[in-house]
Order: C-alpha cells, then structure tokens, then sequence
C-alpha cells in the first residue's frame, strides 16, 4: 500500500493497493471505463481490457482510494521480463482533480522499475476526452512511438513510451 498527497486545496491522502477486482466499486469502475472507450472509439480501435481480461496472471491491478471510496484504477502488464504495459488506467469522474492519476501512474512506475522492467508502454486514444491523459502522460516523461506488440497504426490511437 502506498499513500500520495494530493494538491487539493483541503488536502486528502490517495491510498493505493493492489486489486483483484472482487470488489464491486472496482467492478464497476472498469465496466465505465469500457464504455467510455465504446463510446469514444470505434470497436477496432477500443483496446480496454474488461474484467475477466484483467485477471490475467500476467497483469497487476491497483486502486486508488479517497476517504474510503474508489477513485481511481490502473494496472501494469508484463510484456517480457524487461517491458511492461500501462493498462486500463481510469479516474472515477468525482476525483478528477484530485492526482489521482498522476499518484496510480508514478506507483505503476516505481512498480515496474522494482520488477527489473526497463521500458514502459501505453495506447490511448486520440478524442479530446484523452487530451488530459496525453498531457499527464507527457508531464511523466513518456513520448510519442509507434505501436508495439500487436497494435496496429490507426487515427484512433496514441502510443507512448518511456524508458525507466
């Protein structure tokens, strides 16, 4: 488990802790993050992994939590040994504001360099929707790339990187 601050001008404690998605909130917040991705992105296009998906063994799941609510999720898949994933990384819309995915993003990252990985990746998407995600993205050092692994260049779809 991992407390953040955030910069809120009443400051709250982001608590974050893996997740197995057993809990009904995370559930929940995965089923709209899907739809926001139906919603946004045509079916070719939509990469959003849903529950049964994010069980995998190769994929970790945390959450972030405020005062004892869900605020956010995120996770990290293992593309080998040296690289790794960013997935499915959501913000309950009531905590937007609060670094709630700058705190998941930097956790993700400290997680992936303890695992010995040496690279980072991530698809999102181009809509405006994305611009914040892009930006936070950026303001953590990943960069724009092509796509990896079995991504396909589509005008739908961002790829970033960073090396860790």
């Amino acid at each position: 488990m991992t407390t953040w601050h955030t910069g809120r001008a009443m400051p709250h404690a982001i608590e974050i802790r893996p997740d197995d998605l057993t809990d009904e909130a995370s559930r929940r917040l995965v089923a709209l993050h899907i739809a926001g991705m139906h919603d946004t992105s045509p079916a070719e296009s939509m990469h959003a992994l849903d529950v049964d998906a994010l069980r995998h063994p190769s994929i970790s799941i945390w959450s972030a939590w405020i005062d004892g609510e869900l605020a956010g999720i995120g996770a990290l898949k293992s593309l080998d040994e040296r690289r790794g994933e960013l997935k499915s990384m959501r913000v309950d819309d009531r905590f937007l504001g609060y670094g709630v995915g700058r705190a998941l993003l930097r956790h993700i990252v400290t997680e992936a360099r303890d695992r010995g990985m040496t690279g980072l990746w991530l698809e999102t998407g181009t809509a405006e929707e994305f611009v914040p995600a892009q930006r936070l993205y950026e303001s953590e050092g990943f960069a724009n790339c092509g796509p990896f692994e079995d991504y396909v260049l589509d005008s739908f779809s961002v790829f970033m990187t960073r090396a860790l």
